[in-house]
């Protein structure tokens, strides 16, 4: 398949090897789960299907499960029939079907936890979270509710991003609304100075990004903020290279983020193309930060754009888990692990630098 999700821990494709050694991973069995549904009908089609979708989140590969001697119905949504379909394909690796455009190039948490737990680092230090979603737009639950959930994670600050109004199928905010959320957050980061709580609330937001590459606030709103991700929203599903719209919001002066730049979504789109070295190389003059979106089924930017925009020069990134619930919280760890295959030092990640360097980076002059 030509990326991470079809090679082994040696790099190679399972198709490559021969039978007796063979590895097939969680991603190669989802697509092969996710084939062979094609061919069931009724409560089998559903089962394959459920179990493809599974595998994106089985914290182990299959194939460990399975040579450990432990029964694979160990894992998430594997019942019997399932099972002895993977057993089958283990025993005997078939060949990968290509995936669709739109599946390709995502990490699966087993390589996710491979990938941490060599390099334990990136999770044993404090990480802050640069992207998060609460009931001021489309988040399930109140700004304060994140906040003390991210708290209990031990983040040691974090950038609420809710989105801007002319995103109103996300409920965005109005300038009037982030200002009074900015009245809120300054009053919670009053609260944990006078409690001797290092904790810090970042004002910030996801400020949609017009087709033009223009933002959607106005300058007053944008420089009363922290901390300014910009992303693009609308008009996704293009064919034509779309570098110039890039270029064109790397240009904004208020923006300090771009995030999840690609805007794909696994099994729905591709997201956006353009001469990303390019792009990327646009970004590092003007000294703008790039997001690895932590969201499993956006993972964006992917390793590979990654890598790209590390050998362009980008200086700094962000990582965001776009948490629009507590659980996704949790999410983190995908970025991390895109940025330690990407070869990404941890010093460039804005997560891992405090709170006021974030602030001063963003506003260099105040």
């Amino acid at each position: 398949m030509g990326d991470l999700l079809s090679r082994d821990e040696t790099g190679a494709r399972p198709s490559d090897l021969n039978a007796s050694t063979a590895s097939l991973t969680n991603g190669d069995l989802g697509e092969l789960l996710w084939s062979a549904a094609r061919e069931e009908t009724d409560h089998r089609r559903r089962a394959l299907e459920r179990a493809s979708r599974a595998s994106r989140f089985w914290p182990e590969e299959a194939g460990g499960v399975a040579g450990s001697g432990r029964p694979l119905t160990e894992l998430r949504a594997v019942g019997p029939w399932v099972a002895a379909r993977i057993d089958a394909w283990l025993e005997a690796p078939p060949q990968i079907p290509e995936p669709d455009e739109t599946r390709r190039g995502f990490l699966t948490y087993a390589e996710v936890r491979r990938t941490l737990d060599a390099h334990p680092a990136w999770e044993s230090s404090s990480c802050a979270d640069l992207q998060m979603h609460t009931t001021w737009s489309d988040g399930s639950l109140p700004l304060e509710d994140m906040v003390e959930a991210s708290r209990s994670l031990g983040r040691p600050f974090v950038a609420v991003t809710d989105h801007s109004q002319a995103l109103t199928i996300a409920n965005g905010m109005t300038a009037d609304e982030l200002a009074e959320q900015g009245r809120v957050i300054d009053t919670m980061n009053r609260g944990f100075r006078e409690d001797g709580d290092a904790f810090r609330v970042l004002r910030s937001m996801e400020v949609d990004l017009f087709p033009d590459g223009t933002l959607d606030m106005d300058d007053e709103s944008l420089a009363s903020l922290d901390l300014v991700l910009g992303a693009f929203h609308s008009s996704l599903r293009s064919k034509d290279d779309q570098t110039e719209r890039y270029l064109a919001a790397l240009g904004q002066p208020a923006l300090h983020v771009l995030a999840h730049p690609k805007a794909r979504m696994y099994g729905r789109r591709v997201g956006l193309d353009a001469d990303w070295r390019r792009v990327f190389a646009e970004a590092a003059r003007l000294g703008k930060a790039l997001e690895l979106d932590a969201t499993v089924p956006r993972q964006d930017l992917n390793v590979e754009l990654a890598t790209l925009a590390r050998e362009e020069g980008v200086e700094w990134f962000t990582i965001g888990s776009d948490a629009h619930s507590a659980p996704e919280l949790e999410l983190l760890p995908f970025g991390m692990a895109t940025a330690a295959l990407a070869g990404i030092p941890r010093a460039r990640i804005l997560n891992y630098r405090p709170a006021e360097f974030v602030r001063s980076w963003a506003h260099p002059s105040s």
